[in-house]
């Protein structure tokens, strides 16, 4: 992979690793309700902007895979996550987060209702295994709530995993900016609503409006961009490596940023999740070393 490819997937695991952070910084003030839409509806705009200067039309006439894609991909998990973020640290919500191609095999075996191959398989019980010794030996797990918040952390990455399934099989023929543009819009239709049952717990102050924006704008809009620039230019496989990259941010910042503890527990589940989901996704950095030497 040339050096200015590995650049753009290191930044752009270190602002998506960086949104758990963000999160925290938050949600006391906000509470998960409006810091979500703030966050997209800041992202739908931003994104809003850059489609004018592309000059990429919305094509309206694809409003109910907006709506479904918003749901699934962007109001749910992020809501989950917002709400998590009350509870639990930024390390174990971003190495909780790699579940999600996990849940993307166990959803497409599903629906073409045949099993997955064995190393597939070994993947799935590696990933389960290390979430157990995850949280099953994480100090924060044992608090009041902390298993709602674990919960709706694997309900996000399931989102993940239904969304990007529906992506293949239902939305398959929209553009990649095009889905990230609408479904946005589409989120933000839905959560919207949830503003006239909730208030926040405080008066932001510039930091929160800080974190708000960086979510927005960095972690949603330019994340996103960047996202769809990789699979572009070095396809969809590569750029899922992504996703291994994450918690190793994740863990970095909350560390440097917010003072968090990495226990041993921390270490062995997060290694055991990203084996797992190297099996799962058929990820193998030497085969990979091994096509990219000259021959």
């Amino acid at each position: 992979m040339p050096l200015r490819h590995l650049s753009q997937l290191l930044l752009l695991a270190a602002i998506w690793g960086a949104s758990f952070l963000f999160l925290r910084v938050a949600v006391p003030t906000l509470g998960p309700a409006w810091l979500i839409a703030g966050r997209i509806g800041f992202a739908a705009l931003f994104l809003g902007a850059v489609a004018a200067l592309l000059r990429q039309d919305l094509p309206l006439g694809e409003w109910r895979h907006f709506l479904v894609l918003g749901l699934l991909n962007t109001a749910l998990p992020f809501l989950a996550y917002g709400f998590a973020a009350r509870q639990l640290n930024a390390s174990l919500m971003s190495i909780l987060n790699a579940t999600a191609p996990i849940w993307g095999a166990i959803i497409m075996a599903s629906l073409q209702r045949r099993l997955p191959a064995r190393s597939v398989m070994l993947g799935l019980l590696l990933g389960m295994l290390g979430v157990a010794v995850l949280v099953g030996f994480d100090r924060v797990s044992g608090q009041p709530g902390a298993a709602w918040a674990i919960g709706a952390c694997l309900g996000a990455t399931l989102c993940y995993g239904l969304a990007s399934s529906y992506a293949k099989l239902k939305a398959s023929h929209l553009a990649p900016f095009q889905s990230a543009h609408g479904s946005m819009w589409g989120a933000t239709l839905l959560v919207l609503p949830l503003l006239t049952v909730s208030s926040p717990a405080g008066s932001p102050t510039p930091l929160v409006w800080g974190a708000v924006l960086a979510l927005a704008i960095l972690c949603t809009g330019v994340a996103y961009l960047l996202y769809f620039r990789l699979v572009r230019d070095i396809g969809a496989a590569s750029t899922l490596t992504v996703t291994f990259l994450i918690p190793i941010f994740g863990v970095l910042w909350g560390a440097l940023l917010l003072g968090e503890h990495i226990g041993s527990n921390t270490l062995a589940g997060g290694l055991i999740i990203l084996l797992g989901t190297a099996l799962v996704t058929g990820f193998n950095p030497l085969a990979r070393l091994r096509a990219a030497q000259p021959s």
